[in-house]
This record gives C-alpha cells, sequence and structure tokens, in this order.
C-alpha cells in the first residue's frame, strides 16, 4: 500500500501584535509538525492582507511555483474605539470564505477577533485556546476531506 505524501501546507501570519502572532504561530507548527505536514510561513503586516497573499499564492503556483494542498491564516483583531475593527474582521473572513468555496481550498481561519487583550491570550496559548493549532487542524481535517471528495485533482 502506499504512503501518501505529507500535506504541504502554506502558513500566512498577520503581525499586526507580534507577541501575540508567535503564540498562534507556535500552536500552528505543532499541530502541522504532529501531522507530519511541511509547510512555507509567509508574513504579512494585518489581517486584511492574509486572502491577497493566498491568492498570490496561488498565482504563483499557475506559474510553476510551490503548491499547496492548504492555507492556514493567522492573524489578531482586536476591538478599539473605531469602526476598523467590524471592517477588519467581517471582509478578512468573508475574502477567505470566498477563496475557499469559489477555489475549493483548505483554509484554517485562525484570525481571531476579539474584545481585548485577555481573550486575545486566552485564546492565542498553546496551553490554552490553541486556536493557531485548531486553525491548523482545521486545514489538515479540509484537505482530508477534499481528498475523501476527490476533489483533489
Amino acid at each position: 500500500m502506499a504512503k501518501s505524501k505529507p500535506a504541504h501546507i502554506l502558513i500566512v501570519e498577520a503581525r499586526f501584535y507580534d507577541d501575540m502572532a508567535d503564540a498562534m504561530l507556535d500552536g500552528a507548527k505543532h499541530a502541522l509538525d504532529a501531522a507530519g505536514a511541511t509547510y512555507d510561513i509567509v508574513t504579512v503586516p494585518g489581517a486584511l492582507e492574509i486572502p491577497a497573499a493566498i491568492a498570490m499564492a496561488l498565482d504563483g503556483a499557475d506559474e510553476g511555483g510551490a503548491e499547496y494542498d492548504g492555507f492556514v491564516a493567522l492573524g489578531m483583531v482586536i476591538r478599539g474605539e473605531t469602526y476598523h475593527f467590524d471592517i477588519v474582521a467581517n471582509e478578512s473572513s468573508r475574502a477567505l470564505m470566498d477563496l475557499a468555496v469559489s477555489e475549493s481550498l483548505a483554509i484554517g481561519n485562525g484570525i481571531l477577533t476579539v474584545e481585548n487583550d485577555e481573550q486575545a491570550w486566552a485564546r492565542a496559548r498553546r496551553s490554552e485556546g490553541d486556536k493557531g493549532g485548531f486553525a491548523a487542524r482545521a486545514a489538515l481535517t479540509m484537505i482530508e476531506l477534499k481528498k475523501r471528495l476527490g476533489a483533489d485533482k
């Protein structure tokens, strides 16, 4: 019986909050390492840039660049005093869903939208909410589902 090749994932991390991004990335890498997956990591300034980076990776693959089985989107959006929170939270999520549905992509959405730093840390740390790990495991689950449904060709 042939052994399937490990999943190759692109992690796109927004580093608007560097320390929280480190915690989320730690969780994602730990989950992917545990699954035997390989991955590349690219960094973007904020959550709004994550969907564009995934779209660029797809364009790159069409031109002979790296092919990815799935994507992990990591970012943190903390509510402030302006309307900007709603724009970033809604538009980054909408764009990820648009990509996932229109391109049949396996995307683990780890863009967290929280009210404050306390909530953010409770979800970011691998020892607590481990949302980075959750997003990585979601991407791996969707890759397997895509294979099972025959949509991975």
